[in-house]
């Protein structure tokens, strides 16, 4: 029997994928990059995962571990090179929240998404660790785990937990599933799946774990020492790297645990102006130095990417404002479609749904709240203060006396102005690719970074030299900025290689001592650290699981045979 008849035989006829016209979507990136695949499989529960992998371990088949596919550095998809068939095993069908020990925690399964998440802790008035842009695009709660996806909130870092039930092929090549969930689910695989899949044991009585931790924990120190010659965070930190948690798909994850926190009170956002950088850095340094209340965020807009996300991201922000977050995977899923049926007919150029919804935005009236877009005329730096509780008289009143003396301004949002600021800003990650589609005669390409910056780093805004400044049609500068991690998306004249570009502004990077990519993982754009090298080999000795990650070789056994 062949694998595809073997895996077909476990999911259907439904959920597998072999015609590369329907299955591109699962093997092209976000931004870029694409591979081939025998097939994508769509398993539609653990226990179908589980049969999966040993279907594909036994025909020493390559396994790509895919959630959202909402990487954007080519980290979940297939790539070129590969010395083995390949499978694209889609755990989006997997879906689901356990909420256990009375919401204090909860089990995240392949399919569960951040939206999903926060949705399930809002009906008890709790919040995940993690809230990030990306849940506007559906993004994986394991997605985000397996690549310490850093996100917006200031006091608890990246996603990261110790705490798991996950697949993995050992060095004498065989398969294993194993659980440090801190949970008694029996022996057996089967036994595990079963019990964990139908709630068989005391969800509201769950043992807390002594030896393994649901969170990072020492974040807010961290994020406080400003003097710090290193950045606050990034995605290959050695002390972030365990088990699931950085395995860049390098383990198959089934099940991870994470702690949940008390929902906080009212909030409010501080809208903050200047034209002066350097403005907001001292406040940045004031506010996590002296503040007694550390903030929930701060997001940081330039304005150059406030213009072009205005007008090129307003169909985006429509449609979150309108129907909110839960469609979007269907959408997006509507799209691919269309994009793959309308890519067979010449009349139309690539990407014509894209470039029809830019069209039919501009249709509508201006988004942007009205005070807002004041300050887009007389600023060029705009960051998001949110705060909370006490926190919110702690900065009225700082801001009030800072900008006595300091250039600049700040308002105080209405909800409904914070909601439309914070999907502009969300927005904006889309803007380059939407941009580059819309121009596509003009062959533009665009290279998009993400850095972190050291903590101690006062000149944090990017000044490019005049030979690397002619090489660029726009620049695209966002990011959460109290901890120095920085987006920076550049949209290249017509004829530069963004290769070529890419490695000047890495040494530029380097001398900076900035460390990259901060939060969109290493991929199959960056060159892994020897850490992160090594924190994958522990996980897949055989290399089976994802090879080629970090432009590590992709042969298996890592090519010591």
């Amino acid at each position: 029997m062949s694998t595809v008849q073997e895996l077909t035989d476990i999911v259907g006829h439904n959920h597998i994928i072999t015609s590369a016209a329907k299955s591109l979507r699962y093997r092209k990136g976000y931004r870029s990059g694409r591979g081939d695949a025998l097939a994508v499989v769509l398993p539609g529960s653990l226990m179908e995962l589980w049969q999966v992998l040993k279907v594909l371990h036994a025909h020493n088949i390559i396994i790509i571990m895919q959630a959202s596919n909402t990487s954007l550095t080519e980290g979940s998809i297939p790539a070129p090179g590969y010395d083995r068939e390949c499978v694209v095993v889609n755990g989006s069908r997997i879906k689901g929240v356990q909420l256990i020990n009375k919401g204090q925690e909860a089990l995240a399964f392949p399919g569960t998404t951040l939206f999903k998440l926060e949705n399930a802790l809002k009906a008890i008035n709790r919040e995940p660790h993690s809230v990030i842009g990306s849940s506007n695009l559906g993004a994986s709660v394991i997605g985000g785990i397996n690549n310490n996806s850093g996100g917006a909130l200031i006091q608890r870092g990246p996603a990261y937990t110790e705490l798991s039930l996950f697949a993995q092929i050992d060095a004498n090549d065989e398969l294993h599933l194993v659980n440090h969930l801190g949970i008694d689910l029996g022996n057996t695989p089967e036994e595990m799946i079963n019990n964990l899949e139908n709630r068989n044991f005391d969800i509201d009585h769950v043992k807390k774990d002594d030896k393994r931790v649901g969170h990072n924990r020492d974040y807010e120190a961290r994020v406080r020492n400003i003097g710090s010659h290193t950045p606050t965070r990034y995605n290959a930190d050695p002390n972030e790297l365990y088990e699931v948690s950085g395995s860049s798909g390098k383990l198959a994850a089934f099940a991870v645990r994470l702690d949940t926190f008390p929902k906080e009170g009212a909030s409010q956002v501080f809208y903050i102006g200047t034209n002066e950088p350097a403005v907001l850095e001292k406040l940045r340094r004031h506010i996590l130095s002296e503040f007694k209340n550390l903030p929930v965020s701060g997001e940081y807009m330039h304005k150059e990417a406030y213009d072009l996300a205005k007008k090129y991201g307003k169909d985006s922000l429509l449609v979150i404002d309108t129907i909110g977050t839960n469609m979007l995977p269907y959408l997006f899923s509507l799209k691919s479609t269309a994009e793959r049926i309308l890519g067979h007919i010449p009349t139309f150029k690539p990407y014509f749904p894209d470039r029809m919804l830019q069209h039919v935005g501009q249709i509508f009236p201006n988004q942007l709240p009205k005070r807002v877009e004041e300050y887009n005329e007389k600023y060029e730096h705009y960051l998001q203060l949110k705060m909370v509780g006490e926190g919110i008289d702690e900065a009225r009143q700082y801001l009030k006396e800072f900008f006595k003396t300091e250039s600049g301004d700040y308002l105080e949002c209405t909800p409904s102005e914070a909601d439309r600021a914070a999907t502009h800003r969300y927005v904006t990650a889309g803007v380059a690719i939407r941009y580059q589609e819309v121009f596509q005669n003009k062959k533009l390409d665009i290279l998009p970074l993400d850095i972190a910056l050291p903590r101690n780093e006062f000149d944090w805004f990017e000044h490019l030299p005049k030979e690397i400044e002619d090489k660029i049609e726009h620049k695209l500068y966002y990011g959460h900025f109290l901890d120095h991690v920085m987006h920076q998306d550049y949209i290249l004249k017509p004829g530069v290689d963004p290769h070529e570009l890419k490695l000047e502004m890495l040494k530029l990077l380097d001398k900076r001592g900035a460390i990259y990519p901060a939060e969109h993982n290493v991929g199959h754009l960056y060159h892994a650290a020897s850490t992160l090298v090594s924190h994958y080999k522990r996980n897949d000795p055989t290399n089976s699981f994802n090879p080629g990650i970090g432009l590590t070789t992709m042969e298996k056994y890592w090519g010591n045979y």
